[in-house]
């Protein structure tokens, strides 16, 4: 018995909690094949925003290949209205850029970039909406090289994002994973019921969704559309809703929110966060975490960056696992 334990009189049994954890990885990373078979784990998510759909079919491959799934389910997620950079055109001076879905907007607007903490200065929108041309980057930002891949921010409420929820790329994946046998996905900036039912007709309704809620438009639709069903949960996707919302401390109340609407929803991204930086987890990082659970949620999602290298993760799984048992267990 620790020492702690001694002085509360509670002994940590490793009793689990009804509290379950995710990551996200690709298959084709080195070590994926010693997570896949990590019985801690409630899920692995495949993030399939950098992925072409041929290289969704290599990372299909390398999976089959590892046995995943058999311990560990995987999840895939699929992009929907999310605005992500197609084409970056080169200009010495400025940014010049294709993108995904088409949009109108309000001009001149800021534009957020690297989860917020960038910006520029979007001045023109050209063909048919699919084009955005900034003002002078040595001026208005950003700094940072931005890629084919990367998606940013609108805040304004002119912003209308126009054309079918899904590019043609994206529905190819979606074809390719569920050829492959995929039942389960996650459902990326849902912002009412016709986006989800949509998603439903094309990977059938036997699938599991974790509807992930990014930008005020998905928040009203938590608030006015969404109902709890079998194999439906919400998820609070901090990493961009923190970013999409105009005043950022509405943060707090936009998950107690969502807590409140679904019981088994999952809060995402930016978990224990402080650790890409120092390796250790943080105290705040403890405490946001009890934060989290005493609010109501009991899946979490790591954040992306912790995924990418094994010693990381390693030392991330184990700051939850104690978590876990140690925490979780006294609130019983």
């Amino acid at each position: 018995m620790g020492i702690w334990s001694r002085l509360t009189g509670q002994r940590n049994r490793n009793v689990p909690v009804a509290l379950e954890y995710f990551v996200t990885l690709c298959p084709s990373f080195p070590h994926f094949p010693k997570f896949a078979s990590d019985k801690r784990l409630a899920g692995i998510r495949i993030n399939s925003a950098a992925l072409s759909p041929s290289e969704v079919i290599t990372e299909l491959e390398s999976a089959a290949a590892t046995g995943a799934s058999r311990v560990v389910p995987l999840w895939f997620d699929v992009k929907g209205r999310q605005l992500r950079i197609t084409e970056v055109l080169p200009n010495p001076t400025h940014i010049d850029i294709r993108i995904n879905h088409p949009i109108r907007v309000k001009l001149p607007t800021p534009v957020l970039f690297k989860a917020g903490a960038e910006s520029g200065l979007l001045i023109r929108v050209e063909e048919r909406g699919h084009r955005l041309i900034f003002a002078d980057g040595r001026t208005h930002g950003p700094r940072s090289e931005v890629k084919p891949g990367d998606s940013f921010h609108i805040r304004d409420g002119s912003l209308v994002v126009s054309g079918d929820q899904f590019i043609s790329a994206e529905l190819e994946k979606i074809a390719t994973v569920k050829a492959a046998g995929f039942k389960r996905f996650f459902l990326s900036y849902v912002q009412c019921q016709r986006d989800f039912d949509e998603f439903r007709e094309l990977v059938g309704r036997d699938s599991e969704v974790y509807l992930k809620i990014e930008d005020l438009k998905g928040l009203r639709y938590v608030a006015t559309e969404f109902k709890k069903q079998p194999g439906v949960a919400l998820v609070a996707a901090r990493g961009d809703l923190y970013v999409e919302l105009e005043r950022l401390h509405d943060i707090l109340s936009a998950l107690r929110f969502i807590a409140e609407r679904d019981p088994g929803a999952m809060v995402g991204s930016r978990i224990l966060l402080s650790m890409v930086a120092d390796s250790v987890p943080s105290c705040a990082d403890f405490s946001e975490l009890a934060w989290l659970y005493d609010i109501g949620y009991r899946r979490m999602l790591l954040c992306d960056e912790l995924c990418l290298h094994e010693p990381l993760l390693s030392r991330a799984m184990n700051a939850l696992e104690a978590f876990r048992t140690s925490y979780g267990n006294r609130q019983k």
